[in-house]
């Protein structure tokens, strides 16, 4: 199997950034990791072996990136506005850099954004932000609203509420979308969503879904068996799901 690690500075995030590409052609698949991963987790955790034979015989790519949710979102030394900014810089780095990044290595059109746990969010958030950019989006175990405390889990911006904070929480900005360009964009979308039925998020997913089903947003929604938020159980998603990230 195809494996190759890349980094280069970016400018928009004005730090070095690492990446690892797997696989040669097919659908490009925008791989985000887990909360405060890095880019090497998807395959350190089995998941890519999964994929294995459809990234060896030329059906899928991988470009797994890193995040820096230490230096935004889980950032709590630093203020909710900062947080935010630095957020949107990472969305403008894989927009500006790695998706054109991604289209030099492969010219096929169809684009997967996925991710688990946090990564979920990444991979709905940006596909929900930019739909015309997005045919699929593979979510698993994500929250979709970090401005408010479940379980354990603390709101990330403590009672601090913004703009920003509002169009990137996608139950919050889908909720008053009336625009029917962008709407129908997400029509058009596949979306697969999972959540264990025990896990602390097991809610927002369901209201989440509610709300797709409102906006006439067909999607595809599972429940697992438990907590279902760990790397054995994604391992098992990427299986069952797998048909969805085939074009």
């Amino acid at each position: 199997m195809n494996r190759e690690y890349h980094q280069w500075f970016s400018p928009h995030l004005n730090r070095t950034m690492e990446l690892l590409v797997l696989g040669t052609s097919g659908t490009r698949v925008l791989v985000f990791p887990a909360r405060m991963g890095r880019f090497y987790d998807y395959e350190d955790w089995g998941l890519s072996e999964v994929l294995k034979p459809h990234l060896c015989n030329g059906e899928l790519q991988l470009f797994c990136v890193d995040s820096i949710d230490g230096e935004s979102l889980y950032n709590f030394w630093a203020d909710p506005p900062h947080r935010i900014r630095r957020h949107l810089a990472y969305e403008q780095y894989v927009l500006k850099e790695v998706l054109p990044f991604s289209e030099k290595k492969n010219p096929n059109s169809s684009l997967i954004s996925h991710g688990c746990s946090l990564g979920a969010f990444h991979a709905v958030n940006i596909a929900f932000r930019h739909p015309q950019l997005f045919d699929k989006v593979i979510a698993f175990s994500g929250r979709y609203d970090l401005s408010v405390p479940v379980a354990e889990f603390s709101s990330l911006f403590g009672d601090y509420y913004d703009e920003e904070i509002y169009f990137n929480t996608p139950s919050h900005f889908l909720y008053n979308l009336q625009d029917e360009y962008w709407l129908e964009h997400l029509r058009q979308m596949e979306i697969v969503l999972t959540c264990g039925n025990e896990d602390p998020f097991l809610e927002n997913n369901r209201a989440f879904s509610q709300l797709l089903w409102q906006k006439r947003i067909c999607h595809s929604y599972y429940e697992w068996q438990g907590r279902a938020h760990k790397p054995h159980y994604w391992r098992q998603m990427i299986g069952v799901y797998l048909q969805a990230l085939l074009c």
